[in-house]
């Protein structure tokens, strides 16, 4: 009778951890904490990679290689922890779905759409 009790237990236990962790996927982020420019925390020293997250839904993804920058334009749109992306470059819209896992005011933590997980670090304005 004990293990029987015992095993219910648990699975309480499990299936009640379960659903902290959907609530947690959906988690809503705060909009105003993304607006501000952000950069990849590994950054390498001959490409430099800036995301401008702006008010109402606009981005700017500037790429600076070798002394050339591009740069491309987009929107973004949360739902929930849920950043669905759209950038327009070379006549083509690229769409991709992030999940935010972690936005604070220095540092954001993002997965795409086939698991890969980047971390990015506000850029400070200088004054």
């Amino acid at each position: 009778m004990r293990v029987i009790l015992g095993c219910g237990m648990v699975a309480v236990l499990i299936f009640s951890a379960a659903i902290a962790a959907d609530d947690k996927k959906d988690e809503k982020i705060d909009a105003k904490k993304l607006i501000g420019k952000w950069e990849p925390s590994d950054s390498k020293k001959d490409l430099k990679t800036v995301v401008e997250f702006a008010k109402e839904g606009k981005l700017s993804l500037s790429v600076t290689v070798m002394g050339k920058t591009e740069k491309i334009e987009g929107t973004y749109k949360l739902n929930g922890n849920k950043m669905d992306l759209a950038l327009s470059f070379g006549g083509q819209e690229q769409k991709e779905t992030l999940t935010i896992l972690k936005l604070t005011d220095e540092e954001m933590s993002t997965e795409d759409s086939k698991g890969k997980k980047e971390t990015f670090n506000r850029i400070k304005d200088k004054k």
